[in-house]
């Protein structure tokens, strides 16, 4: 690619990145922000008592729930920086952990992360040809890849795992899941976890929340966290940092003047959506090892969750993480039976909603502001007058946490402008 032709490509992209004159974040706001609420979550303990809230097991736990939703929401960052909506992550994931369960228990965890990756980038190949070759809406395609991975699965199982007298089910499976493949290992630093932990029981105000959080990742931690995090800062560079992401962020913002500079669009389309698939099917792929066999139903949704992240992310590689570290924290939460935790989060709530609600009032939005501070007020009741909260409440918080977070954050995001938008070749001739 010629400087002149680099030039004209990133000039455009700045002009459709336009916000309205939006202050962006920094990372030293970022860095005071999370400052900010590791020093509410320090101070919600020590007045709730509910230890678990900063402790190493509870953040363990969310960095393994955030790693399969993170990757699902980079994939779909992958695909709509290109200009193709990606609904199909769920299904995509699904052909993940599926060849996962069937690779690992026949070759080990390594071989069934490749496989996923694989079945996934498979998915993602499918749904490319239906949105950009055949134009299919891609809403419906993600639909229909969904509906079609489930069935694919499903009977792929009973045939593969569940045939009567097959090695598969000698070795433990059945119709409903894969037999068991071996451990894949995990990470920590020697020393390092023990004298965290030893902080940790101190309860001390905000050291001992830092030396738990801080504990969940040097203790334990899998092989494929670890290359989830690399990805991660691979897609920032690969796309803000080289000519191929400038090409193929082009195609997601005006595919007809990226076509008119000479990018074929098709090309850059495809290779977006096969590795949105092939994260996505990783991300699959983490929680077949991660349980070390594929389940019927394993995904749970995540998939979608993963869409929200990348929304809520504002299709932004660190915006994805934030918030896949986010619904990891609350997906952690009914893993640990959290009613005590959660119970004590509706008192944090409150405190943000009354807050809100003054910002709202000095804006002059006294409707919005009236809201904010009843539901704050609601809340605290129902703090005061309960010492827990019901499991079915703990069980939906994710759910409930993705609906918030993307009400609250709507204002602000600002989607390719050709996102999901048709587009045929030779328009921009």
């Amino acid at each position: 690619m010629s400087t002149t032709f680099t030039a004209a490509l990133a000039k455009g992209l700045r002009g459709n990145n336009n916000d309205g004159g939006k202050r962006k974040l920094s990372y030293p706001v970022v860095l005071l922000i999370v400052a900010g609420a590791l020093v509410l979550l320090s101070a919600l303990r020590v007045i709730t008592g509910a230890t678990d809230l900063t402790s190493a097991g509870q953040f363990s736990g969310a960095l393994a729930a955030a790693v399969p939703i993170g990757l699902a929401g980079l994939g779909g960052l992958w695909a709509e920086r290109s200009g193709v909506v990606n609904i199909g992550l769920e299904g995509m994931m699904m052909l993940g952990t599926f060849c996962a369960g069937w690779m690992g228990w026949q070759h080990g965890p390594w071989a069934a992360a490749l496989a996923g990756v694989v079945g996934g980038a498979l998915g993602g190949l499918v749904h490319a040809l239906a949105t950009v070759t055949f134009g299919v809406d891609h809403i419906i395609s993600g639909v229909a890849m969904n509906i079609l991975a489930l069935g694919i699965t499903q009977y792929a199982a009973k045939t593969l795992f569940g045939a009567e007298g097959s090695a598969a089910q000698q070795a433990g499976g059945n119709d409903k899941q894969s037999p068991p493949m071996p451990n894949m290992g995990n990470f920590s630093v020697p020393g390092l976890s023990d004298w965290l932990t030893s902080v940790e029981k101190h309860h001390w105000f905000l050291v001992s929340d830092l030396a738990g959080i801080l504990d969940s990742f040097v203790d334990g931690v899998s092989w494929l966290t670890i290359v989830a995090a690399a990805l991660f800062v691979g897609t920032f560079f690969v796309l803000w940092r080289t000519g191929f992401g400038l090409r193929l962020r082009s195609c997601g913002e005006s595919p007809v003047a990226a076509e008119s500079l000479g990018v074929n669009v098709y090309t850059y389309k495809y290779a977006a959506v096969v590795v949105s698939g092939a994260l996505a099917g990783l991300g699959g792929a983490f929680l077949a090892i991660g349980t070390h066999m594929y389940s019927d139903g394993q995904t749970g949704g995540r998939g979608y969750i993963g869409l929200a992240t990348m929304i809520f992310g504002n299709w932004r590689p660190g915006g994805v993480a934030m918030g896949a570290g986010l619904f990891g924290f609350m997906d952690s939460l009914q893993l640990r039976s959290g009613g005590p935790t959660v119970h004590a989060l509706l008192l944090l709530l409150a405190v943000l909603l009354v807050g809100l609600a003054a910002w709202r009032l000095k804006q002059g939005k006294q409707k919005p502001a009236l809201i904010s501070a009843g539901i704050a007020v609601a809340l605290a009741v129902w703090y005061a007058l309960t010492k827990t909260v019901p499991l079915e409440f703990v069980d939906a918080t994710p759910y409930v946490a993705t609906l918030l977070v993307l009400s609250v954050s709507a204002q602000r995001l600002r989607m390719p402008k050709a996102d999901g938008k048709p587009y045929r070749k030779g328009q921009g001739k």
